[in-house]
């Protein structure tokens, strides 16, 4: 009988369209300026620093595909506005696209939106399946976007059906990503992505080399499942139409993605200058999981607080980069909103998701309740952001590191692979550090 990775990676061959390439294509602008951005702030510094990166942090083309990959997945998640697909619980584009760009080489530019759709559709598939009590303890993003990248790998380097399947087992076979990391202050949660990266392209070396790998990683006694996600549904790798790109949702606000819908929600009822005696804000379960942080001490714990994300949100309008700074994180006016928020779950929010990433807002003004329910946040299927918005953050990205947006973004609309490589490695230095975790 077939290995279910072989029966997998049938499904990965099915034809790309045009409207599939000018999908990839935005995620990919996505992830560059989230690159870009993240590798400006400090501890994208120190990410380059542990990726031997030098001058620019995004000069590593000259490096080895796995080291380069390593890098350039170091920074697409530091600023928590990486794409995310809410039923597989991960964040592909930071994992595939330094896989892509990593193995890009003259002569395979019209392979790069082929590879990352295949490598999101692998990645994808194999979240949707894991189950949720591997999300419980495991990163999904670490664990299953080995195998994202892997196959992006592949088919960039274009490596035969067999070494593709060793690379795929290759990767599976080296997961990990443990959650531990959340618990306490570091950037650990972000070498998991970088690793990612760099375990699916040094996968996709050695199958290259003839390193043969266990085609059964996926349903074997000892395998992923049986290891990682014992309460999985191997099956349900194989279900559906491709390409799960097209539901995978941009992010546009720099907080987790738990967050945003409570975003949303603040934005529609901010106005009038009155200051709300108490908030509460309802949603599922993961949000408050996550994100119940009411006194953020750093950056990272601020893009993790659903409290200050609506205060920022009241008090500003859009959350902008530097809302979520260490320098502002004690604004008075942040300090007394967060203070005044309940968070609640909302058990009806928790049965509908990850289908659907909800919050409702309630806010209290002189005894009165004004209420917004955003049941789908901005950037998913349901509520999409358009091509001017995506191409909009990008340039407030490229623009917030101190990088003109204009021919970045020419080269990856028109598919000019060569010159986007080119230009990322020639970018001049970075601005001063933004202050960062």
């Amino acid at each position: 009988m077939t290995s279910l990775t072989g029966r997998l990676l049938a499904r990965l061959e099915a034809p790309v369209r045009r409207e599939d390439v000018e999908a990839a294509r935005q995620h990919l602008l996505d992830w560059l300026g989230c690159t870009i951005a993240g590798a400006s702030t400090g501890i994208g510094r120190n990410m380059a620093q542990a990726a031997d990166a030098v001058d620019h942090p995004l000069s590593v083309m000259a490096s080895g595909p796995a080291q380069t990959a390593f890098a350039l997945g170091s920074f697409g998640s530091l600023l928590e506005m990486d794409d995310v697909h809410r039923t597989a619980i991960l964040h592909p584009g930071p994992v595939v696209w330094p896989a892509v760009l990593a193995c890009a080489e003259d002569g395979t530019a019209d392979r790069v939106a082929e590879a990352a759709l295949r490598g999101y559709e692998a990645m994808i598939r194999l979240g949707r399946a894991v189950g949720r009590g591997h999300y419980a303890r495991f990163h999904n993003t670490a664990t299953c976007g080995g195998l994202g990248s892997a196959i992006a790998a592949a088919w960039m380097l274009e490596l035969d059906r067999e070494q593709t399947l060793w690379a795929m087992a290759h990767a599976l076979s080296t997961s990990g990503g443990l959650w531990e990391c959340r618990n306490e202050p570091g950037a650990t949660k972000h070498l998991h992505v970088a690793e990612a990266a760099r375990r699916g392209v040094q996968a996709a070396l050695s199958a290259r080399a003839g390193i043969a790998g266990p085609l059964r990683i996926l349903e074997g006694e000892q395998g992923f499942f049986a290891g990682l996600a014992p309460d999985g549904v191997p099956e349900a790798l194989l279900g559906g139409e491709p390409w799960a790109l097209h539901e995978t949702s941009f992010k546009p606000w720099p907080a987790c993605r738990h967050a945003h819908p409570a975003i949303d929600a603040a934005l529609a009822l901010r106005g009038g200058g009155q200051v709300p005696e108490r908030i509460v804000i309802e949603t599922y379960a993961d949000a408050v999981l996550f994100c119940d942080r009411p006194h953020p001490t750093d950056p990272g714990s601020a893009r993790f607080s659903l409290q200050h994300a609506v205060a920022v949100a009241l008090v500003d309008g859009p959350p902008t980069l530097g809302a979520f700074e260490a320098g502002a994180l004690d604004r008075p006016e942040y300090v007394a909103l967060r203070d005044r928020c309940e968070l609640r779950e909302d058990p009806s929010m928790t049965a509908n998701y990850p289908a659907h990433f909800g919050a409702r807002l309630r806010l209290i003004i002189d005894g009165v309740e004004t209420t917004a329910h955003v049941p789908d946040a901005w950037g998913d299927s349901e509520n999409p952001m358009s091509a001017e918005a995506v191409a909009d953050k990008f340039a407030l990205l490229a623009r917030w590191a101190g990088v003109e947006p204009g021919p970045l973004a020419d080269a990856v609309l028109q598919g000019d692979i060569a010159t986007l490589r080119a230009r990322m490695s020639s970018l001049p230095a970075p601005a001063p550090l933004k202050e960062d975790a």
